[in-house]
């Protein structure tokens, strides 16, 4: 039988005849011996000695060419520029398997001329590459991690999303195996510690221990794998994490029970290796169902879109790609479609749904002429439209990348329990450590030094510290959900309680949304059932509130002629061949009545045959609640300020109905966003509540984004936290929650402190056996439940 010989890169071994010899080395493949040489010439040596003894996978020459990735195409959808000039991407890096592998994409990316930065996350293998475009070009940065043995292909967030939803799956089989084991270990703990009071025969304490043994075991290295898995990588890394301790600390503490089983002599421990890994696998358990995968924030809107569109090419109706469809191609859109990109109607009228964008539940009719916006919906519209935008500029998707840029600024919630952590493990190894020399130098005696040095692995064992922060969040999620209140994401609420600014939107937020006729003015004598004719023609909420103000059983309804919805100005139309004109001062303006703005509420003008005839003043109500609740929020030591895009008056009149003292008007929506930015620049945490797609630019560059119930699809589906009774004092309850909840965190993690540092001396000290340990770490995890439970008990206004 031939000799089997390892490749020199990949480490595989092959028999001796099939190997390449190449100056006393050997390879398995030419692919292998040319990114052996590729890494030498380019000084990249040093990976193999990180890679050690893992074995790699052989260089693929089966690729989609690299050329494809500078196609004008690809570009458009996933490259960007950002603001020094310079191109940048997310890819997936495929076969990465360790830190090494990690290393040496950067490496060598990073030494390539052109290549400005090179990030990659290890964890789900996401590389974000920085390059400058006119000295290299995305296919060679493509053909360099290809030559190093790894494959590259564009960020895909559904990727994310399957990574994710498999990881939960797994902790909750783990979880269950563990609670199964752990439940059962009480019944055969109880006649243990009352055995070991009371006294017990040898015989059945043996029969006891087995049984103990038998349940440990699955849970030991099935539930217990994940803390294996990091202290491996801990170990490869050359840091010690939480990881660390509880996988030393269950495994010694096992491996000694089966040395006390085995041999009939002493106490096995059997019961404190279930529950060192039961109580800290359910803290990690909650932190994976608290955390939203990377999918749901940056491809939230991707659903609101179709990916192909019917279109008329050369009399034939084709279907096609939507990133394939140019400027001025006719689209057909039939009844129940969605808008893919945006455009002006050229054939068929009816009524489209703009909820999804703009919160506004009333349908919107469009006719000849009308533009049309991503997004929306047709209700009822059989028509044909002409594309003004391309997909890539299209409103919905700059409104995504828009949001993506926000949301990669959005600072990362460091725990409490992490930074204690770092140094927490390592601190307590080397106690134990230092606790068996020291003993078992005074003694000699290795069993009493090895018990002792268990003792203080296991009293120290991080369970307390694991829950502090997941079961306090739980509590205070579990009361914001009974108060109508959706956090999106656990650790939003440390982030929430920390905030010391609240903007907010003023229509839809502040206010009910619904403007009420509040004083109306008369010049001539008119016949009201034109007016009422006209605005019953239009969805608008002025004009809705217009025709519940006039109407009157005796009403006429005259059929009018040529309507025409004008954007943000108003409705016409002509009857008896005059026309009917209602709106803002701007129509009235536009059709040659010259009227000024002076009055504090939205105006909306109704002239016939060019005369005006009626000015009605309208007022979007403050919400009935919200006065209070801004003033207790101010209460907390919160600066509130409104943000809104009407004029100056009506903010001003709003603002001092609620008692907000600071208030910006006539903002944009990209306003807002730079608004909140400069906030930031000032050090400030802030909390942004909106309503609608106006809002979202500004939601997604806050720390946390709420948004009210009402509100659009887009603006709930982006925010970290949604009202869902659309209550304005919900908002309050939301700050007072997370307030307490972070408050019981740190009273936890304080807790977890001071029973380590009474507990870790006297057990160093010998006055702790691991069976008292054991209990004393139980009953420690047990006050930090107990004292998150207060947050529930104390919370009653």
């Amino acid at each position: 039988m031939s000799q089997k010989i390892k490749c020199d890169h990949c480490h595989l071994e092959f028999s001796q005849e099939v190997m390449i010899e190449d100056n006393g080395h050997y390879f398995c493949c030419n692919g292998c011996r040319g990114v052996y040489h590729l890494l030498n010439e380019q000084g990249l040596d040093g990976f193999y000695d990180k890679l050690g003894n893992e074995q790699l996978s052989p260089p693929s020459d089966q690729y989609e060419e690299s050329s494809n990735f500078d196609s004008p195409a690809f570009y458009e959808r996933y490259v960007k520029q950002n603001s020094d000039g310079f191109n940048e991407v997310s890819l997936i890096i495929e076969g990465i398997h360790c830190a090494a592998c990690v290393w040496l994409n950067e490496k060598a990316l990073s030494n390539m001329d052109g290549v400005m930065a090179t990030n990659i996350n290890y964890t789900n293998n996401k590389a974000k590459i920085i390059w400058d475009n006119d000295t290299v070009k995305l296919s060679k940065i493509i053909d360099m991690i290809r030559a190093i043995g790894y494959n590259a292909y564009p960020y895909d967030a559904s990727l994310q999303e399957e990574k994710a939803n498999k990881e939960r799956k797994e902790y909750y089989l783990r979880m269950a195996v563990a609670i199964f084991a752990t439940m059962n270990m009480m019944t055969i703990m109880v006649a243990q510690y009352a055995g070991y009071f009371t006294g017990i025969s040898v015989e059945i304490k043996h029969i006891l221990n087995i049984g103990e043994w038998v349940l440990s075991t699955p849970v030991l290295f099935y539930s217990g794998w994940p803390f294996f898995k990091g202290m491996y990588y801990g170990i490869k890394t050359k840091t010690v994490n939480m990881d660390t301790l509880v996988a030393t600390g269950s495994l010694l503490t096992y491996i000694y029970s089966i040395y006390i089983t085995v041999t009939q002599s002493g106490e096995a421990y059997f019961d404190s290796v279930t529950m060192i890994v039961t109580f800290v696998l359910v803290g990690k358990f909650l932190e994976v169902l608290s955390k939203k995968s990377v999918a749901d924030t940056l491809d939230i809107m991707n659903k609101h879109l179709p990916n192909d569109v019917k279109i008329i090419e050369n009399e034939r109706i084709i279907t096609k790609n939507v990133n394939d469809v140019t400027v001025g191609e006719i689209v057909i859109v039939s009844a129940g479609d969605r808008v893919a990109l945006d455009g002006e109607v050229t054939q068929g009228s009816g009524n489209f749904d703009e909820s999804s964008l703009t919160g506004e539940s009333e349908p919107i009719f469009k006719n000849f002429g009308d533009s049309l916006i991503s997004g929306t919906v047709s209700i009822d519209a059989d028509i044909k439209y002409k594309t003004t935008k391309d997909y890539a500029h299209s409103t919905i998707s700059n409104i995504v990348s828009l949001l993506e840029n926000a949301m990669n600024n959005k600072p990362r919630i460091q725990q409490l329990a992490n930074k204690l952590s770092e140094y927490f493990s390592t601190v307590i190894l080397f106690l134990a450590a230092l606790t068996f020399v020291v003993w078992y130098l005074a003694s000699s005696n290795f069993e009493q030094s090895f018990m002792i040095a268990i003792a203080v692995i296991v009293i120290a064992c991080p369970c307390a510290l694991a829950l502090a922060t997941p079961v306090a969040t739980l509590v205070g999620l579990s009361i914001a959900s009974k108060r109508g209140i959706l956090f999106k994401e656990a650790a939003l609420l440390e982030t929430m309680a920390k905030a010391d600014v609240l903007t907010l939107d003023k229509t839809g937020t502040i206010t009910q949304g619904k403007p009420e006729v509040v004083n109306e003015i008369f010049y001539n004598p008119f016949e009201i059932s034109l007016l009422y004719s006209l605005v019953l023609n239009s969805k608008h909420p002025i004009a809705k509130a217009i025709a519940s103000h006039i109407y009157e059983e005796k009403l006429s309804c005259f059929e009018l002629e040529t309507l025409q919805n004008i954007s943000s100005q108003g409705i016409t139309a002509m009857y008896g061949g005059k026309m009917l004109a209602g709106g803002n001062a701007k129509l009235m303006q536009t059709i040659g009545i010259n009227v000024q703005s002076s009055s504090e509420y939205s105006e909306f003008y109704f002239a016939y045959g060019g005369e005006l005839f009626a000015k009605y003043e309208l007022f979007d109500l403050p919400r009935d609640d919200a006065l209070k609740a801004i003033l207790d929020i101010k209460k907390m030591g919160i600066k509130v300020i409104m943000l809104t895009g009407d004029h100056e008056r009506s903010a001003q009149k709003v603002a001092s109905l609620v008692s907000i003292e600071e208030y910006r008007a006539e903002l944009t929506p990209q306003d807002k966003a730079n608004f909140i930015e400069e906030l930031h620049k000032q050090g400030k945490r802030v909390v942004m509540a909106g309503d609608g797609v106006n809002d979202i630019l500004a939601l997604a560059s806050s720390d946390i984004a709420i948004a009210m119930g009402n509100g659009s699809d887009i603006a709930i589906e982006v925010s970290d936290v949604v009202l869902l009774n659309d209550s304005f004092s919900s908002l309050y309850d939301s700050f007072k929650i997370s307030r307490k909840t972070f408050k019981m965190i740190k009273q936890n993690l304080g807790l977890s402190l001071v029973y380590n540092g009474i507990t870790i001396p006297l057990a160093m000290a010998g006055y702790i056996i691991p069976l008292i340990a054991a209990i004393s770490m139980s009953i420690s995890s047990l006050i930090v439940v107990g004292n998150s439970l207060r947050i529930k008990f104390g919370y009653k206004d």
